[in-house]
């Protein structure tokens, strides 16, 4: 019979628990990697979206504005091109294709986002774009 405090005990103990050490330090390293993989791949990826969800909004009120106030096609462009500069969106100005009568707006842009990660480059393509008509 043995107590918890006795010396044979504790030898018991010891042995058992030395085979063991070193499996559950490797996989908590392996782990920790892909966590930290994981987050610097979002830290990358996931900024392009929001802006182009950021400029998909702003497009959806520019045209709204550009049916009320009667804007020119080169008017809706220059604001336009003043959110994607504001954004740092990698577009150029002949990129965004306006066509603005009385009667409705419409707006589209398509780019390319360049996304280098450690090992991985690739290119996320967007295309937002809007309409709006007059209620008239």
């Amino acid at each position: 019979m043995y107590f918890a405090g006795t010396p044979e005990r504790i030898s018991i103990d010891y042995r058992s628990r030395c085979s063991q050490r070193g499996a559950g330090k490797l996989k908590a390293i392996v782990y920790a990697a892909i966590v930290i993989l994981a987050l610097y791949a979002a830290f990358k990826v996931v900024p392009p979206y929001v802006s182009e969800y950021q400029l998909q909004d702003k497009m959806q009120e520019l045209a709204r504005f550009g049916v009320v106030n009667r804007y020119t096609d080169e008017q809706v462009r220059e604001n336009v091109f003043k959110v994607v500069q504001d954004l740092d969106i990698p577009a150029k100005r002949e990129d965004i294709k306006v066509t603005a009568t009385p009667a409705i707006v419409k707006i589209s842009l398509e780019y390319t986002v360049p996304v280098d990660l450690l090992f991985y480059s690739t290119e996320l393509h967007f295309s937002p774009s809007s309409e709006n008509k007059s209620l008239y």
